[in-house]
C-alpha cells in the first residue's frame, strides 16, 4: 500500500476509473458479482434499449431499489477519499462507469460519466427533459413515468445496450486517459467496452496502471501494482493522506 501512496504522491496526472464494485460499500449491489444485479435480473432485458421501448416497466420496477432510491445512499470511504485527493491536487479526474451519482455527492468535481447519468431523463417521443427528482415523484404514483406533454415514455440518460455512448463524455475520458501518467482502476472487471479500453490509452503513453478489484481483469498482466481489497486500500490511503 505504501508503494501505491508513493505513486500518487509523485504522479503529475493521476486518473481513476471506477466501476460498480466501489458502490457495494454504500449498499448498492454490483452487476456481475455472485450476488450482483445480473444474478437476480435478466441483463438482456434490464438495460436493453429495444426491450425498454417494448416494456419499460421491467426496467423501472427493478431499478427502484438501486437507481431511484439514491437519496438514501451515502458516499463511502472510497468516494470520500477520491474527493479529498482531488481537492488536494493528487487526482486530476475520476472516470466512472457508475450511474449512482455518489462521486458528485462526495464532492468530486471532475467526474466523467461514460455510461451516462440518471440526473437527467428525456421523453423518447418529444425530447422534453425531466430531472431525477421529477421522475422519482412520478414513480411514487405510476410504474412507468410518462411525459406530461405527449404521454411518451421517459428514459434516463443512461446508455443502454444498443445505444451509442455519449461521444463528448467518452472523448473527455480518452483525453484524460491519454494524459494520465498514473491510471488506477477500482472496482471494475474491465469487461464492458469501450470503457474497458481506457487504461490502454495511459499505458500506450507510458503511464503506470494500478488495478484494485476483487476479481481478475483482462489487463492484470499489464498492472504495475494489483490489489484485491478495495476497503483495505482506501482505509490505508485515507489514513496516509489525511494524517
Amino acid at each position: 500500500m505504501h508503494r501505491l501512496a508513493e505513486l500518487l504522491e509523485t504522479s503529475k496526472n493521476c486518473v481513476f476509473l471506477s466501476g460498480a464494485g466501489i458502490s457495494t460499500f454504500s449498499g448498492i449491489p454490483d452487476f456481475r458479482g455472485s450476488s450482483g444485479l445480473y444474478a437476480k435480473y435478466d441483463a438482456n432485458k434490464m438495460f436493453d434499449i429495444r426491450y425498454f421501448r417494448k416494456d419499460p416497466a421491467y426496467f423501472y420496477t427493478h431499478a427502484r431499489d438501486f437507481i431511484y432510491d439514491l437519496d438514501a445512499k451515502e458516499p463511502n470511504i472510497i468516494h470520500n477519499t477520491l474527493a479529498y485527493l482531488e481537492k488536494e491536487g493528487y487526482v486530476k479526474a475520476v472516470i466512472t462507469q457508475n450511474i449512482d451519482l455518489l462521486h458528485q455527492k462526495a464532492g468530486s468535481l471532475n467526474v466523467i460519466e461514460v455510461h451516462g447519468s440518471p440526473a437527467n431523463h428525456r421523453c423518447l417521443t418529444c425530447g422534453r427533459n425531466y430531472s431525477y427528482a421529477e421522475v422519482c415523484g412520478y414513480l411514487k404514483k405510476d410504474a412507468v413515468p410518462h411525459c406530461s406533454e405527449c404521454d411518451g415514455i421517459i428514459k434516463p440518460d443512461i446508455t443502454f445496450f444498443g445505444e451509442i455512448l455519449d461521444q463528448d463524455a467518452f472523448t473527455r475520458a480518452v483525453d484524460a486517459s491519454s494524459e494520465a501518467d498514473l491510471f488506477v482502476v477500482i472496482g471494475s472487471s474491465l469487461v464492458v467496452q469501450p470503457a474497458a479500453s481506457l487504461p490502454l490509452y495511459s499505458l500506450k503513453a507510458g503511464g503506470k496502471l494500478v488495478i484494485i478489484n476483487n476479481m481478475s481483469t483482462p489487463l492484470d498482466a499489464y498492472a504495475y501494482l494489483k490489489y484485491d481489497e478495495l476497503g483495505d486500500a482506501f482505509n490505508y490511503l485515507s489514513g496516509h493522506f489525511r494524517e
